[in-house]
């Protein structure tokens, strides 16, 4: 009977349990697809913004263009429309650029948080290093390291510190309501 080389056993599963099974094997799959679910939809949402930013750049541009031609026409009710909306459509524009900004800090903890489960995964998969507190430490400080704003940062320490995602958020929560009323600037990221 001759050999098929292609044929491999696959590796048990939750669902073909075998003696092989293994939690740690289960729980790296599924930290695998909570990347793949995040980074496949950060892909397809860039192109979506993108396009958006470009139509934002060229309506804004156009908007722009025409409000200066405005300014070379003889004063008049249509005329002073004309400026009223510009500065109107200006302000306006001010949310989308905070919208677009928004999008722009999400995608970035998006890949943050791909790149900790990654590395997760990597501690994990390891048994010297899962049943290693320094190892874990480390996990942590490199995470932590990766924050660029204070709050995420005292966000991270309320949960290692309390073991409680609610009070983490909160905080969190609370720091930037704190932010927003002591300026009203855009943050740009």
């Amino acid at each position: 009977m001759e050999e098929n080389s292609n044929f491999t056993v696959p590796p048990s599963t939750a669902a073909r349990p075998d003696l092989d099974w293994s939690q740690v094997r289960e729980t790296i799959m599924m930290l695998n697809l909570a990347v793949a679910q995040i980074e496949m939809a950060l892909k397809e949402s860039s192109g979506s913004v993108d396009v958006l930013t470009n139509s934002f750049t060229d309506i804004y541009g156009n908007l722009m263009a025409l409000v200066q031609e405005a300014k070379l026409l003889p004063d008049s009710p249509v005329k002073q429309t004309i400026e009223e909306s510009g500065v109107t459509a200006s302000g306006q524009m001010q949310h989308v650029i905070v919208a677009f900004q928004f999008y722009d800090r999400l995608s970035q903890r998006l890949s943050h948080v791909c790149r900790s489960l990654d590395d997760l995964t990597g501690i994990v998969n390891e048994p010297a290093r899962l049943y290693n507190p320094f190892a874990w430490h480390a996990l942590q400080q490199k995470i932590r390291s990766k924050y660029t704003m204070e709050d995420e940062k005292l966000m991270f320490d309320t949960l290692l510190e309390t073991g409680d995602v609610q009070a983490a958020l909160d905080k969190f929560v609370s720091a930037k309501q704190h932010e927003a009323g002591d300026s009203s600037d855009i943050e740009l990221f």
